[in-house]
């Protein structure tokens, strides 16, 4: 079975989200970051393993994580108004969004 784009896309956002967690108590001591960058992350990544083996709601759990992410650092952006780490993760997550999106489609 071939990986499709949502799958790719939910690999992709997965990773970075358990990169961002590790990099956040690395740098501010902050283990809300590690276990909800470590938790979104895992939970993105066994999705696209379910996903790839033609599970249908694995797609539809890597949309649902991806949408809690986003809302979460949209307000994050809002009340810090620092680019990092909030805006990178919503410049790379509504993108990873539509991909995963439009696999439904």
């Amino acid at each position: 079975m071939a990986m499709n784009p949502g799958v790719i896309a939910a690999i992709a956002y997965g990773s970075l989200s358990m990169v961002g967690g590790i990099m956040g108590y690395i740098q501010a001591q902050s283990k809300i970051s590690l276990i909800s960058g470590m938790g979104c992350g895992l939970l993105l990544l066994i999705s696209a393993f379910f996903q790839f083996q033609g599970q249908t709601w694995g797609l539809i759990v890597s949309v649902a994580v991806t949408i809690v992410l986003l809302l979460a650092f949209t307000m994050r952006l809002i009340k810090t108004r620092k680019f990092m780490p909030a805006g990178l993760m919503l410049i790379l997550g509504i993108p990873a969004l539509m991909v995963m999106i439009r696999q439904m489609i």
